[in-house]
Parts: C-alpha cells; sequence; structure tokens
C-alpha cells in the first residue's frame, strides 16, 4: 500500500486508474432517496439507499486483462473511507440498487482524530489485498466498475486521493 499520490509517469505496461465520482449517479441516487422520503414510501426490499456521507465513484478499464499490484492513497487530515465495490450493471434507466450486489471484502483505511497530520494511513492491508485482486477480476467481464465511497469520523471527498495500479497479464 503506498500512500503517496499515484505516480505520474508508470513504466511498462502498469496501468493506474483513479477512482472518479460519478456525479450524475449519486445525484440520482440521492434524488431517489428524497423522492421516498417525500412520498412517505418505504425502500423496496433489500434495495441499499445512499446514506448523506456516501457517494459512487466509478473505474475505467481501457485494457481488461490485468493483475492488481498495489493501491495509492492520501488523505488531508483525519477520518476513515470505506471503499465497497458494486456488481451491478448500471442501466440507463438507474435499476435500484439492491445489498446483494455489494462485495465484499471492502476496503477500509483511515487516520485517527489524534494521529500526526503527516502520519501514514492505517488500512487493513489483506482486505485491501483482495478487494485489489477481485477487481482485477472483475475488470476482466467489464469496462467500467462501480464503488460506493462511504466519508466517516471527519473524512471528506475533497481531502481524498484513491487510485489503484495494475498490471496488464498479457
Amino acid at each position: 500500500m503506498d500512500q503517496n499520490k499515484a505516480p505520474t509517469n508508470t513504466a511498462g505496461a502498469a496501468t493506474v486508474l483513479e477512482f472518479k465520482e460519478d456525479r450524475a449517479l449519486t445525484e440520482m441516487m440521492r434524488l431517489r432517496v428524497s423522492s421516498l422520503q417525500r412520498s412517505g414510501q418505504k425502500r423496496q426490499d433489500g434495495e441499499r439507499l445512499l446514506l448523506p456521507h456516501e457517494a459512487v465513484y466509478r473505474l475505467d478499464f481501457a485494457c481488461q486483462d490485468l493483475a492488481f499490484c498495489r493501491w495509492f492513497f492520501s488523505l488531508t487530515g483525519h477520518g476513515r473511507v470505506t471503499i465497497t465495490g458494486i456488481s451491478q450493471h448500471w442501466t440507463p434507466d438507474l435499476t435500484h440498487l439492491m445489498t446483494r450486489q455489494l462485495l465484499e471484502p471492502i476496503g477500509t483505511f483511515w487516520r485517527n482524530a489524534g494521529d500526526p497530520e503527516d502520519s501514514p494511513l492505517k488500512c487493513l492491508e489483506a482486505d485491501m489485498q483482495e478487494f485489489g485482486e477481485r477487481i482485477a477480476e472483475l475488470a476482466k467481464v467489464r469496462k467500467v466498475m462501480y464503488f460506493l465511497f462511504a466519508f466517516k469520523e471527519g473524512a471528506q471527498a475533497a481531502n481524498l486521493s484513491c487510485s489503484v495500479e495494475f498490471t496488464a497479464e498479457k
């Protein structure tokens, strides 16, 4: 786990993909929540609604034969960020997110409030390794993959940089 920003120049067959917020999809999911609240309806059985501290991010795969190498992440300040992969392919009608479509394991990294600003981020390395390998596996059948990013304990999207490095398998 490299807790620095991803290198701008990668050598050889390495590919660094940055997680990018899908603002349109995040907004559509927020509209679903507000629509249910206004109408007094309940979510569908098994539906996963977007929480206020969450946003939808995506990775776009130009190449699909990838092997996971490592994560690059930085977080200014303190807080906790969890990343949950989503197995769903979103369609133009923006079908609802169902809890069965959330993947395990999740990626989590954090810096505690009392830790110095320049202290390294903490993470569950085995989970982050498995999560990266799972992303590479799903990339073989996908051009785009979606993720839920949850910002907790003071973490904010504006203070986050997160990307993942892969190498080409072929």
